[in-house]
């Protein structure tokens, strides 16, 4: 191995370390068939979503042939990944693209291939926090309004200034998810309550991630602590209908726009 194809792997490696995920050069994985030495090998386990990328990093001085591209989805079906992405810096013969479309394969430069990672591991990174939210959501709904208003998880509809409510706090949780994913940095929050938890507003991708689950937690203890309290008084008697988290949920939705 030349350096200069070491310090290739390494820094796409580097790359998905600094995105979270782990990434591992000159691996050897058992596949179905036989054994397989990847240049750059990436796994993620990230709130029930699963990550199995190879990555081919070729510093060559050609145009990659087909043959590559053929030999690539043979190992991303036997080790079962999820995708396969060719790197190359001098392009792609018209061959290797032909047999790359419509399959798991990307053919990309250097440049391109860290712009669609980046995105792609984003985007699955805060869709697993929209199903973490529509899981608390199923706990914090499935009691009455009166209760709700009785343990302190939201103010009386004619109640001002807002104390806490979690209805608004699941709003503002889902339209920064929006804002995030159209890559709107910085976001400023509006404060819809006195009590609140983190900073007044995110710089980047990793101070969202932060302040989602400073909130979360918070969120998620609030909602213990009075359900803790409705157990002592017996009045803990939650009703989460049908549990879906595949389908947004009408607060949601509302926050969705085009």
């Amino acid at each position: 191995m030349t350096k200069d194809w070491f310090d290739f792997q390494e820094k796409i490696a580097e790359h998905f370390r600094s995105l979270g995920v782990q990434a591992e050069t000159n691996k050897t994985i058992k596949g179905v068939r036989t054994e397989h030495d990847l240049d750059v090998y990436v796994t993620s386990k990230y709130l029930c979503t699963n990550i199995k990328w190879v990555i081919e990093a070729k510093f060559w001085k050609t145009k990659i042939p087909k043959e590559k591209v053929l030999a690539l989805r043979t190992i991303v079906d036997d080790i079962g990944a999820d995708r396969g992405f060719l790197i190359s810096e001098e392009g792609f013969q018209s061959g290797a693209i032909e047999v790359a479309k419509n399959t798991n394969i990307e053919l990309l430069t250097f440049e391109k291939f860290i712009e669609i990672t980046s995105d792609t591991l984003h985007k699955t990174i805060l869709d697993s926090f929209r199903v973490r939210i529509r899981l608390i959501s199923l706990r914090y709904y499935g009691h009455s309004k009166k209760i709700r208003i009785k343990y302190g998880l939201r103010e009386d509809l004619l109640e001002y200034p807002i104390k806490f409510s979690g209805n608004l706090l699941f709003k503002l949780l889902f339209e920064v998810i929006n804002e995030a994913e159209k890559g709107n940095f910085p976001i400023k929050f509006e404060k819809y309550m006195e009590e609140y938890k983190g900073y007044e507003s995110v710089a980047n991708f990793n101070e969202l991630i932060h302040w989602l689950n400073l909130n979360l937690n918070w969120l998620d203890e609030k909602i213990l602590h009075s359900e803790i309290m409705m157990q002592k008084n017996q009045e803990f008697s939650p009703n989460c209908g049908e549990v879906n988290l595949e389908f947004l949920s009408l607060l949601e939705l509302s926050t969705t726009s085009d």
